[in-house]
């Protein structure tokens, strides 16, 4: 299901400040949004997604791109980008929010964090990112001609995502700060196992408790060591973290969300504000906002299956075989074994429990509509 984001043939890849480290641990590397990634390590990806479940593993987010928004005006100015209202958060709050087009359209996820530092710290996609940067750039131009006080800084530093039950035993031991007072989507400065400067926040692409820790990159390595050095932690790639994002029912952008589907198709409308849905004063609010109360022609859905696997592109079909839809992410699920997938469908044939089809290899296989995320997720709400 990363084939959309394989790099193009003779495009030199980009590569993270663990690249060495991941081959020296047995990653098999593989191109993905244009930087070099470890797909999956020694053990096998059912073998590490289970782990991730059940004990804690590190992946490395570091192609992922990390900007500081600084100045008076930087909610303002972040506002105008995305749906979330910013200006409501709590210090040390995140949410998970969007960039949006004039037509509606989702120019990418992201994750806006209001720091008690004096600036907003943003994570948003490896695929995205000169797209976003370019966007980001382009409307700070614009703020700065208008006089608002707004600055951008594109971060250097590493990301490592460290997630699974075992995650607040295995970093306690390294922090001085209670991770118990660390609730999912806040974020804190922290020393870990000895490395300055870190900021970690609760939160992570797999369903399980989890954090991300941004960490300068020339200790990032010392950091995953440290981290590894505790049994119970293993790293995991690309594979196994496709695989529990799909579990939880977390969108991958550029398959299941992109330019051509807006929030409320993609089932997304919790992550426009409710004080922005009024004021409707961001990019494709006009297309937006309406299609909340006038419903869409087709919705984002999950949906399980059973026997051969589904897979992007699949077609979805009606009870008597009419096209419907067409399947966006899916694989076989490790936790469940059954096959899970999400994709769109005509409105109709969008309410769980719905009997629908798959067309894998030329036959018509049941599936059923079906409420995610497919495995509970375990986020640390304190």
């Amino acid at each position: 299901s990363h084939m959309h984001h394989m790099s193009c043939i003779g495009a030199p890849l980009q590569k993270t400040p663990l690249f060495d480290f991941h081959k020296q641990h047995g990653g098999k590397m593989v191109g993905f949004a244009g930087w070099s990634m470890p797909v999956q390590y020694k053990d096998s990806h059912i073998v590490s997604h289970m782990h991730t479940r059940e004990h804690c593993s590190i992946f490395d987010v570091s192609h992922m791109l990390q900007t500081k928004v600084h100045g008076r005006d930087r909610v303002k100015f972040m506002e105008s980008l995305v749906v979330a209202d910013i200006a409501e958060l709590k210090d040390n709050q995140g949410t998970l929010s969007l960039f949006t087009n004039e037509k509606g359209g989702i120019i990418d996820d992201l994750i806006v964090t209001k720091t008690d530092q004096g600036y907003l710290y943003v994570v948003s996609n490896a695929g995205c990112a000169e797209k976003d940067s370019f966007l980001m750039k382009a409307r700070l131009s614009e703020c700065k001609a208008a006089g608002l006080d707004v600055d951008l800084e594109f971060l250097e530093e590493a990301l490592i995502a460290v997630q699974g039950p075992a995650m607040s035993r295995v970093l306690q031991k390294g922090m001085k700060e209670d991770l118990s007072k660390l609730t999912f989507m806040t974020s804190t400065l922290s020393t870990v196992f000895g490395v300055q400067n870190c900021r970690i926040t609760r939160c992570g692409y797999t369903g399980e408790d989890g954090v991300e820790i941004s960490v300068p990159r020339s200790r990032v390595v010392e950091l995953t060591e440290k981290l590894l050095k505790d049994s119970e932690v293993k790293l995991a790639g690309l594979g196994a973290r496709d695989s529990l994002r799909l579990e939880a029912g977390l969108c991958l952008y550029g398959n299941d969300i992109d330019e051509t589907t807006t929030p409320v198709e993609a089932t997304l409308v919790w992550t426009i504000g409710k004080r922005r849905r009024q004021t409707k004063d961001f990019p494709g609010a006009d297309i937006i906002v309406p299609q909340i109360k006038a419903k869409t022609a087709r919705k984002r859905i999950g949906l399980v299956s059973t026997g051969p696997p589904v897979r992007q592109h699949t077609p979805i079909l009606s009870p008597d075989g009419k096209v419907i839809g067409e399947v966006t992410s899916g694989c076989p699920s490790p936790c469940l074994k059954k096959n899970v997938a999400m994709g769109y469908v005509d409105a109709a044939f969008a309410k769980n429990g719905t009997a629908i089809q798959v067309e894998v290899r030329k036959k018509a296989v049941p599936a059923v509509v079906t409420k995610m995320p497919f495995v509970p997720t375990n986020y640390y709400s304190g």
